[in-house]
């Protein structure tokens, strides 16, 4: 950051008084630029115990699987953030049953929310931001063609739940790439 996006003065770097790190301060008007996680929404999309994944239009990972999921909106629910994800990416409308998993991504300033979702019918087609969209079972899954860390261990953790006939809330952390 350069300006103040309040006064558009020049903003300084440094720890303002009784905080812990350093923030973007103006000194004109004395605004302290809080700079935070950005959220990620998606669904683990299930239907007849198969998953629904996007193969990626956009980069970062184009060409690659993953989880519909995108940025949560201001004003959106979580869930209501990844049913529209899930729309958008793969044209598929889904009922939000659980959320499933919360990842923090240190090293991209992120926080993965990841609901498991049953997808109301069979009909499913790419958004603008997919190539295609597949069903797939396990022994399908394309884990060498999968987009991100974070969904790799998701769907290994998920596919681990449901072999046991229990989904248990999973909290992790990928602190790099």
């Amino acid at each position: 950051m350069k300006y103040c996006s309040q006064c558009g003065a020049s903003l300084v770097y440094r720890v303002p008084p009784g905080d812990d790190r350093p923030r973007y301060i103006c000194d004109k008007c004395n605004m302290v630029h809080y700079q935070n996680p950005k959220v990620v929404v998606g669904c683990i999309p299930v239907w007849e115990e198969k998953i629904l994944l996007c193969r990626r239009a956009i980069e970062p990972g184009l060409g690659k699987w993953t989880l519909p999921a995108g940025y949560l909106e201001n004003g959106e629910t979580a869930e209501k953030g990844a049913a529209r994800e899930t729309f958008e990416e793969a044209g598929a409308v889904v009922e939000i049953a659980q959320p499933y998993a919360l990842y923090s991504l240190t090293f991209v300033d992120h926080i993965y929310f990841i609901f498991y979702a049953r997808m109301r019918d069979s009909h499913f087609s790419p958004g603008e931001e997919s190539l295609s969209v597949k069903l797939f079972s396990e022994a399908e899954i394309p884990w060498d063609d999968l987009a991100f860390k974070v969904i790799e261990e998701i769907l290994k953790k998920f596919f681990r739940d449901r072999s046991r006939d229990k989904l248990t809330f999973q909290v992790g952390e990928i602190a790099h790439r």
